[in-house]
Formats: structure tokens, C-alpha cells, sequence
């Protein structure tokens, strides 16, 4: 959900109960990730911010490189890369198979539905 140039991710539903709507619910945001849309751009490839819960002062993760050409990378505020989204190529001749195929590469220890979920954003973000 977009709501002040944030998008808020929200625990998805699971098991027979995930067609109905509870509106009486008042669920907060896991996460909310906000694009850098900075117009100084003190950081050039700086894509998007992560924040946990609905909002915060601090980012708690910052995605860098470029989703347009399936080049970036998930890093935490200690520039650590946990996660990278790389553009696949066939291994006969570097023939390249389009945006559309790339790799998640996820390490040890982050949740790869996190990281799915920030790709998905990304494609909400810059399609």
C-alpha cells in the first residue's frame, strides 16, 4: 500500500482463512520502504530505504545499484550485503535472457520472503 511516497508491507494471511478480510483489524505495518527521491542525490545509488514497522528515524536496511538493469544490493546499516539481485545470462556465449530472469542470491541467515518481498517493491517502484 502507497501512503506518503511510503509503501507499507503488511503480514500476509495464511491457511484457510486467507480469503477473508478482517476489518476490524488493526495490524501495523511489518516494514515500509521509502524510494530515494532525494534531488541532491548525496547518495547516487541509493534506490530505496527500509524502515522497520510503519515508519522510523533510522533506515534499517538501504538497497543500492540499479533495479532497471536487475543489478542491486540489499545491505544492512553497516553497508553488510545480505541479499543481490543479479540479471541471469545463459552460459553459452553471455547470451542474455531479459529483465525478466535474474537472480535472488540471499545469504545465511535473511529471510529470503524479506528479500522477495523487497523485489516485488522494487518492481512496484520502477515499472
Amino acid at each position: 500500500m502507497l501512503v506518503d511516497n511510503y509503501w507499507l508491507v503488511y503480514e500476509g494471511e495464511m491457511g484457510k482463512h486467507c480469503n477473508k478480510i478482517n476489518k476490524s483489524s488493526k495490524k501495523l505495518p511489518i516494514f515500509c520502504v521509502k524510494k530515494n527521491s532525494n534531488i541532491m542525490r548525496t547518495k547516487l545509488n541509493v534506490l530505496a530505504y527500509v524502515y522497520s514497522g510503519s515508519s522510523g528515524k533510522r533506515y534499517t536496511y538501504m538497497i543500492e545499484g540499479s533495479y532497471t538493469h536487475r543489478s542491486c544490493k540489499i545491505m544492512d546499516d553497516s553497508r553488510r550485503v545480505l541479499g543481490e539481485i543479479k540479471k541471469k545470462e545463459a552460459m553459452t556465449g553471455g547470451v542474455s535472457l531479459g529483465l525478466e530472469v535474474f537472480h535472488l542470491i540471499v545469504k545465511p541467515g535473511f529471510d529470503s520472503r524479506f528479500a522477495m518481498a523487497i523485489v516485488l517493491l522494487l518492481d512496484q517502484m520502477f515499472s
